[in-house]
Order: structure tokens, then sequence, then C-alpha cells
């Protein structure tokens, strides 16, 4: 039997919830990757930033017509007024791709997670839709960068001879006493944490540069030394283990102190980005099997929830935090 769309059902909170974030968070994409677009060489590198760019429009697109659907106010997000067209290269065309890397599992994060919590079918059909098109470019991505000798792989460590079990408290152990080396799955989250830092630290050297409110200024200082500090520990795991680690992305962004980008943009896009670092230590600390990294991702998670709040304090501040939708305050009306 045909399953009938309940278009007539009012968006549940997680529904209102996901697609706010995804209208907002790809109305920012739609400002960055028309900007990049303006300065790129290599063809095959222009066409996947092209690509990712259509995908943010048709994003944004099916969004605003659910909600002119449903009389939901659209979010203002990010308009042409956040992005300045003429000013020069901020980055190098190899960037665009571990850009794209970057924000691409911030998105899918997002989608993922919307799917099994939606219950209108048309929501649910639109966030299926849109991971898979997330999926698709990141495999673009991907394949752009092994075709330009760029992409750096994880480590690689030997197949196992056969099953094996744990036999040993010992096996937790990473302060004292016989320290296992690393698992595949720490391994695995030690070098993500590496790759997203990466992008994110020289995204912050760019914006240092340009930015004009001097406090933004030095909001994006201290996430840089604070990511570069994270960076450097999580590859000393590796290295303790003689494994590499990812080479760092700061000479791809340009000397030019014009920004492409308002101050309010380039504020959310590392509060955002910033949140995300969050899902991905939360992940990595969740598969780790060693004390030491344990304590390590809490601290990492210190460092960026205190990094978010005061960030999202000076867009309070600027007037230009966007409220998301809200539950209603009963204790106010209450009081009225």
């Amino acid at each position: 039997m045909e399953t009938i769309k309940p278009f007539n059902e009012t968006l549940t909170s997680a529904e209102m919830g996901k697609l706010w974030v995804t209208y907002t968070g790809n109305t920012m994409a739609r400002c960055v990757l028309s900007f990049y677009l303006q300065h790129i060489d290599d063809q095959d590198i222009k066409k996947v930033v092209e690509n990712a760019l259509n995908l943010s429009e048709t994003i944004v697109k099916s969004i605003k017509e659910i909600f002119i659907q449903e009389n939901f106010p659209i979010p203002i997000g990010f308009t042409d007024e956040d992005v300045n067209l003429g000013a020069p290269r901020l980055f190098s065309d190899e960037f665009y791709l571990s850009y794209l890397k970057y924000t691409g599992k911030a998105g899918m994060s997002i989608y993922s997670i919307a799917i099994p919590l939606v219950t209108r079918e048309d929501i649910r059909d639109f966030f299926i839709k849109t991971l898979n098109s997330t999926v698709n470019l990141l495999t673009e991505v991907n394949n752009t960068l092994m075709e330009k000798g760029l992409y750096i792989k994880p480590p690689q460590i030997p197949t196992p001879e056969k099953v094996d079990f744990i036999k040993k408290q010992s096996y937790l152990n990473g302060f004292l006493g016989d320290i296992r080396p690393l698992h595949a799955l720490e391994i695995t989250h030690l070098y993500d944490n590496i790759e997203n830092n990466l992008a994110s630290k020289a995204l912050l050297i760019g914006f240092s540069q340009v930015v004009e409110n001097e406090i933004i200024q030095e909001f994006f200082i201290r996430g840089k030394e604070l990511t570069n500090k994270h960076i450097e520990i999580s590859s000393q795991k590796l290295h303790k283990d003689n494994l590499p680690s990812p080479p760092l992305l700061d000479q791809l962004v340009s000397e030019s102190t014009i920004s492409p980008f308002s101050d309010k943009l380039m504020l959310a896009h590392k509060i955002e980005m910033f949140s995300m670092k969050i899902r991905t230590a939360g992940n990595g600390a969740s598969l780790n099997g060693r004390r030491d990294l344990g304590r390590i991702y809490a601290k990492f998670l210190a460092d960026i929830g205190l990094y978010v709040e005061d960030g999202t304090n000076i867009m309070i501040d600027q007037g230009w935090m966007e409220q998301p939708p809200k539950a209603i305050d009963r204790d106010n009306l209450a009081s009225k």
C-alpha cells in the first residue's frame, strides 16, 4: 500500500530545528563558495566547487519552499551583503578541496541525525536526498584530491593474523605501566580530528588577516592557537606509535588583508565549525579504549565548549545571533 505523505501535519521540533540549521548553514555556504569561484585556476577543482555551490542553492530553495508552505518565517541567514566577490584571492585552489571535505562532514552529521528523528515523509525524503548528494560531493572531492596527488591517506597498520580477545585490564592503560599501541578506531579519530583542525586553522589564519573588528580578530587568533595546540597533541599520539600525521595547510592562505566576507559571516562560520569539533571529539572519546586519550578528548571538549560560548557572546553583543525556533515560555505566560 502506498504511503500518503502527511503534508497536513505540523512540523515537529526536530523538523523545524534541522531545517532551520540546514537553511542558515547553506546560505553561508552559498556566500563562501560564490567567492571561491571568483579565484580558481584549476578547472577540475572549479567543477567540484561549482557542484558544491549548486547543491547549496538547491538545498536553500527546497527548504524555502517548505517554510513558505508551512507559513514559517524565512530565516535571514546570510545574503549577498555578507560577501564581497571583488575581494582578492584569500586561499589557494588546493585549499578549496580540503575546505569542502571539512564542511561536508559537518553537513553529513546534521542530515544523518535528522533522518531517524523526522516523521513527515516529505521532510525525511528531503534529508535522505540531501545526505546522498553530500556523500556524492565528498566522493568527488576525495577523487579529485587523489587525481591531483593531494590526498593524504590515514596511517596503514598490519592486517590481524587471527581473531583475538582482550585478556588484561592493562588494555585501558594510558599513563603508567604497559601501554598498548593505538587500535584502528583510535587512530581513525585522532586522524579525523587532525584533518578537521588543519582546515580550521588555515581558515582562522585567513579570517584573522581580513576581519575588521578587533575583538573578533583576537577571537580568531585565540582559535588559531587553540587549534594548533590540538593538532600537536593529536599528532604526538600518532607519532609515538610511529604513525604519520597529515601536514599543515597554512601555506595555502594568501597575504591578502581585504575581507571577502562580513565579520558576521566569518564569526558565525567559526562558531559553527568549532561546534562540529565538539561532535568529532565526542565520537573519538566514545570509541576510545585508553585513559590518556579519554583525558585528551575531555580537555578538547572543555576548550572547544568555552571557545564556542565566547564566540556566541560576541555574536549576541553585535546583534547578529538569529533565534532558532523555541518552545513556549510557560513561566513567562503565567507571570503575565
